[in-house]
């Protein structure tokens, strides 16, 4: 194995500092017994306690992990069959613009996608709440499921799904048994970008979530109108935990679905020799 020059060793070293320098920072200072963010006295968990105490974030919370998983979960769902269609139907009239609109909020600022959600439930009478930030997580999140979910379908073997077919699956079990085993790894790296995505939203949740539900980062944006305080350091390094953990969680799930994969590839090969 070749090891790293001198100068690919220093472009990685000062990369990942500017990548995670500020991240640790932020998370040696939740660890800081002083009540001034800026002023290290020495190693306690206190803010972590206080945090856990502090009912409006914790409601803040709640609201933002019931939002993540519902909209995610209905993001995924929908962006994988839009994926599914625009690469297995093959040519048909107005894909290109069925495609242009799936993909379209990835390139449509937050505030025009927050702003025009906001016309929209106020149009059809639809009180700001948790379902109206659903819908718009739902919204601006799908189109990401379907961009990862489409790599995947794009390199897959057809010829896997035409032999089920062959052997008297229907179309739907076909999908159910063959196709989406397959690629269940895109399918799970979608769902959690969906989810980070709902997480760390600020602005279209502005606009969609109203008086009567508050998202974390709504709270967290409100809070550090006045000051940064230790519990946001302590509620910051959480939620940096929590990512790190779906993110490990989903690499171990990738790896071991392709370690099986080349598994059955190889059983195959042997019993045709």
């Amino acid at each position: 194995m070749r090891r790293l020059s001198w100068f690919n060793t220093t472009s990685l070293t000062l990369g990942f500092a500017f990548l995670y320098l500020p991240m640790v920072i932020l998370v040696v200072y939740s660890f800081n017994a002083s009540q001034l963010v800026t002023v290290w006295a020495g190693f306690s968990t206190r803010w972590y306690g206080e945090l856990l105490q502090n009912e409006a974030f914790l409601d803040a919370a709640w609201v933002t992990l019931q939002v993540a998983v519902v909209s995610s979960t209905i993001a995924t769902v929908l962006g994988t069959m839009a994926a599914y269609v625009l690469v297995r139907a093959g040519r048909f009239w107005g894909r290109t613009l069925f495609s242009g609109m799936i993909y379209a909020p990835l390139v449509m600022p937050e505030v025009i996608t927050g702003l025009s959600l906001l016309l929209l439930f106020i149009g059809i009478g639809l009180d700001r709440g948790v379902l109206t930030i659903i819908l718009a997580h739902t919204t601006f999140s799908m189109c990401f499921v379907s961009v990862v979910v489409s790599s995947r379908l794009i390199s897959f073997d057809r010829s896997l799904e035409e032999a089920a077919l062959d052997l008297g699956c229907s179309p739907f079990s076909a999908f159910r048994l063959v196709t989406l085993p397959i690629i269940a790894p895109a399918v799970i790296s979608g769902w959690l970008l969906a989810f980070t995505l709902s997480l760390d939203d600020l602005v279209i949740a502005s606009f969609t979530a109203g008086p009567s539900a508050t998202t974390l980062p709504i709270k967290i944006w409100s809070s550090i109108r006045l000051g940064v305080s230790p519990e946001i350091n302590a509620l910051s390094t959480i939620l940096i935990a929590l990512v790190a953990v779906g993110v490990i969680g989903a690499s171990l799930i990738s790896k071991r679905q392709l370690l099986r994969q080349e598994a059955d590839e190889k059983a195959a090969v042997r019993a045709e020799a």
